[in-house]
């Protein structure tokens, strides 16, 4: 027989496993790190969202004016999201890393003043790279000198994904998509040999039965690319602890983006020469693109779940039970 005493009987505190599958600390320890941010902090980036104000509105339209940045405004809120929802640990709090501060401020006064000496010489797409970089190199120097070593390091991927923020530079942009496109043409010439496909290949043209086709650079798939990286950084991030096996997401998306691109490729070529010339206007070659990029994901997918499948394997054989 008991008594009733009043106390309530408690199980031991079984460990909370963490998204990779690793032993989590304490749950009292995992509350938001929004509730310790400075409230200078808070100040500092309000102050420079309205000193920038003018720079952020124009990137706004200009993300609106075109497909390839349209991604730019979710950039700031899933950022924002993973530094408020990242949990807490129990190592001690630092200093502010006011050093790297000041390395920051340097950087961004470094972009603004390269920005408005060079003034009109610039086209709108370098002057907002310059400005949004400016921009956020100050949000990371009020970030360090700020926060303690402990939040800052919380900070540190979200700070880093802030950067998608700023445009490519024209030249860069142009780099990039020149090398999707030779990259992409060998993968579908590879595709339309083993079809069996009658043509001639030279360097971006396929001559094919009734139609030649040359691989533009609207065709070189560079946003669904840039859109994919993103995604393979934050799976990286949130899904897995080993820097070898985030490396390994992130890089995949080379090779998946070139033979995304040269399947797009092959299908337009294959619905020229079996359908008609007339499929190169079809909705397969100029709304296409999201259909392309969802295939993609598929092999995507399959890779991230084996590596944080073979991660969780391993945390579990390497962690004691706990009794």
């Amino acid at each position: 027989m008991t008594t009733d005493t009043g106390q309530v009987n408690q199980k031991p505190t079984e460990p909370r496993t963490g998204p990779a599958g690793g032993i989590s600390a304490n749950p009292g320890l995992r509350s938001s790190p929004a509730r310790d941010l400075p409230p200078l902090l808070g100040f500092t980036l309000l102050a420079l969202a309205a000193v920038y104000a003018l720079l952020l509105i124009d990137l706004v339209r200009f993300s609106m004016q075109g497909e390839l940045y349209s991604y730019v405004l979710l950039v700031p809120i899933v950022s924002g999201y993973l530094f408020l929802t990242a949990p807490r640990s129990s190592e001690r709090n630092g200093p502010p890393r006011r050093v790297l501060a000041g390395v920051f401020a340097v950087l961004g006064l470094v972009a603004i003043v390269s920005r408005l000496a060079l003034g009109s010489a610039l086209q709108r797409q370098d002057a907002l790279a310059l400005g949004t970089a400016s921009f956020v190199a100050f949000v990371a120097a009020a970030t360090a000198f700020f926060l303690d070593r402990a939040a800052f390091r919380r900070a540190r991927f979200p700070l880093a994904f802030l950067v998608f923020m700023a445009p490519f530079p024209i030249a860069m942009e142009q780099t990039i998509e020149v090398w999707l496109q030779h990259g992409s043409a060998p993968a579908a010439h590879a595709m339309f040999l083993l079809a069996g496909t009658t043509m001639h290949y030279h360097d971006l043209i396929f001559e094919l039965p009734g139609i030649a086709l040359r691989v533009a650079p609207e065709c070189s798939g560079i946003r669904s690319t840039l859109v994919l990286f993103m995604v393979s950084l934050v799976a990286g991030h949130l899904f897995l602890r080993t820097p070898w096996k985030r490396a390994v997401i992130t890089l995949a998306v080379i090779p998946l983006a070139l033979i995304r691109n040269g399947f797009r490729i092959f299908v337009i070529g294959q619905l020229c020469v079996h359908i008609g010339p007339h499929m190169i206007d079809s909705m397969w070659h100029h709304q296409g693109g999201p259909i392309f990029f969802a295939l993609s994901l598929v092999p995507f997918s399959i890779l991230v779940f084996y590596l944080v499948r073979s991660e969780r394997r391993v945390l579990r054989a390497s962690t004691p039970a706990v009794k």
